[in-house]
């Protein structure tokens, strides 16, 4: 089994399986599977951090500067198309997560969305249909897979 999941809808996927009241088999596979996104959103946030040096001006110390209360990197003017770029480029690359011990924990997470009795609204709500889309287009794969191999 193989879930391939967006860097930009790391966050959400983490807060939402977070939350979920499990138990047991259930609640370890759901935080072996946060651990997992957790590494990638700690790897996602050092390539950030590369590419704002690589664009924003810098303190005397090498680290890039803020500007607007702490609220935003001080790219500078000539580097802000290209900083737009890269930075939308690391967030739409895909994190795959697949096979070996993994596949009994994410066996163990579709079962957990696809019985999931929990009222969701707004970014929540959303933040579901995203994961259970990446579950079923995995399971849309591996019966095409098996057609084929027929």
């Amino acid at each position: 089994m193989k879930i391939e999941i967006q860097n930009d809808q790391i966050v959400q996927a983490v807060n939402l399986l977070f939350n979920l009241p499990l138990k047991g088999k259930q609640s370890r596979h759901r935080t072996k599977f946060i651990t997992l996104l957790e590494k990638r959103l700690k790897e996602v946030n050092e390539d950030q951090l590369v590419i704002v040096k690589e664009h924003a001006h810098l303190d005397e110390d090498g680290e890039p500067k803020k500007v607007e209360n702490d609220t935003k990197w001080d790219i500078k003017d000539e580097n802000l198309e290209q900083f737009g770029k890269e930075i939308d480029e690391l967030y739409e690359e895909r994190y795959v997560i697949e096979g070996g011990n993994k596949t009994d924990y994410l066996i163990t997470l579709k079962s957990i969305l696809d019985e999931c009795q929990e009222e969701f609204r707004g970014q929540k709500a959303m933040t579901y249909d995203m994961l259970c889309d990446l579950f079923e287009e995995e399971e849309e794969t591996q019966k095409t897979e098996t057609k084929t191999e027929e």
